[in-house]
């Protein structure tokens, strides 16, 4: 048995020409409704005439073309336009000129090529029509004609008009999911060199400092080990971003998750590079936390590239209403044997820091380097 919920959504799945059928029956089966006769579009004002045999062909041949209004528009709208000159030639005068109206208004939303010239040959066709009339006898005059034809060049004009909108809104969408693809893009590519610049600057300068430690095997050995450690995290970290990719996630599950900022410190230290951390307050889940592990990883990368050696602090408040965090070093330090910077990553961080609304900030400060940023927690 079929859900009623599901209802509209088999419904939007039928061919047009299916759907727009009960519109065309309801029309025909109107104009043979008693209590409707003489309710149609009327152009003049001849006399009616009782519904007949030839009324059914005429009837048809106006409201049945409807069901081709969006798949074939100019074919539904030529065929309307016979049956409503021989329905008013005729003098029946049926529900079913109403066809007209919307033949117009569906032509000038779904037509999509040479508009001009159907509307120039639908004016041409109108002024046989506006003649046949007046010759039998039409007392509607030459201003009635006229307001008539512009009633139907409005009914145009305003299909012409939400083609228009429909276009722009089709456009707007298009740009919209364009930017969104592109910050996703942006996105993926900033957590991509945080996490494989990190492990992989860790893991060049480890590798160079196990080059003077053959003499020492206990020190060699543990530089190795942290090698491998590295290399575990930088590969369950790509694991983990990567799964971010997969259309499974829901919009809720794709925050990447972070570690603990101690196990980060720890994995600096093991590199070589001293740091003193200091952690305050209990930190809230969320976007502002993210941030701040990037900000804490980047910062902490770029001094073991430029600043090897050098002593390096690491402050994080945590409140209610914001995370601050502050990482500087005493001085330059030497610069490890490690791949050069892009600038991409203090770039990545001032665009990550400003969305959450928070500020950004990194430069020189006696002789070391700071970085500071201020992410308000409720982001």
């Amino acid at each position: 048995m079929i859900s009623l919920s599901r209802v509209p959504d088999l419904w939007r799945r039928l061919d047009v020409t299916v759907r727009d059928f009960p519109l065309a029956l309801a029309l025909v089966v109107a104009s043979f409704v008693p209590a409707l006769q003489n309710r149609g579009t009327q152009l003049g004002d001849l006399p009616s005439r009782p519904l007949d045999a030839l009324a059914l062909a005429v009837i048809a041949l106006e409201c049945l073309p409807l069901v081709m209004r969006r798949r074939w528009p100019v074919v539904s709208f030529a065929l309307v336009c016979a049956g409503f000159a021989a329905d008013q030639l005729l003098g029946y005068h049926s529900v079913a000129g109403t066809a007209l109206p919307i033949a117009l208004l569906s032509t000038g939303l779904h037509l999509d090529h040479h508009r001009r010239t159907v509307a120039v040959l639908a004016s041409v066709a109108y002024v046989p029509l506006a003649f046949g009339v007046d010759r039998q006898g039409a007392q509607e005059g030459v201003a009635g004609f006229v307001t008539f034809y512009l009633a139907l060049a409005a009914l145009w004009a305003i299909g012409a008009w939400q083609r228009l909108a429909k276009s722009a809104e089709e456009e707007r969408r298009r740009h919209v999911a364009e930017e969104t693809r592109v910050a996703e893009r942006t996105r993926i590519a900033r957590e991509l060199h945080d996490v494989v610049t990190h492990h992989v600057t860790a893991m060049v300068v480890q590798a160079e400092a196990a080059r003077y430690l053959t003499a020492a095997p206990e020190r060699l050995d543990r530089t190795l080990t942290a090698i491998t450690d590295t290399g575990r995290r930088s590969i369950a970290d790509l694991r983990q971003l990567l799964d971010l990719l997969n259309p499974d996630h829901g919009p809720n599950s794709r925050v990447p998750s972070v570690g603990d900022l101690s196990a980060l410190v720890d994995q600096i230290r093991q590199a070589g590079q001293p740091v003193e951390f200091t952690e305050e307050g209990t930190p809230v889940a969320g976007s502002a936390k993210v941030v701040a592990y990037r900000v804490v990883q980047e910062a902490l990368t770029n001094a073991l590239k430029y600043a090897h050696g050098s002593r390096t602090t690491v402050r994080v408040r945590h409140n209610e209403s914001e995370v601050v965090v502050e990482v500087g070093t005493d001085g330059a330090g030497t610069s490890a044997a490690s791949p050069g910077g892009s600038g991409r990553g203090l770039d990545g961080l001032r665009d990550r820091v400003g969305v959450l609304g928070g500020e950004f900030s990194a430069g020189r400060r006696d002789g070391g380097f700071l970085v500071r940023a201020r992410i308000p927690a409720r982001s």
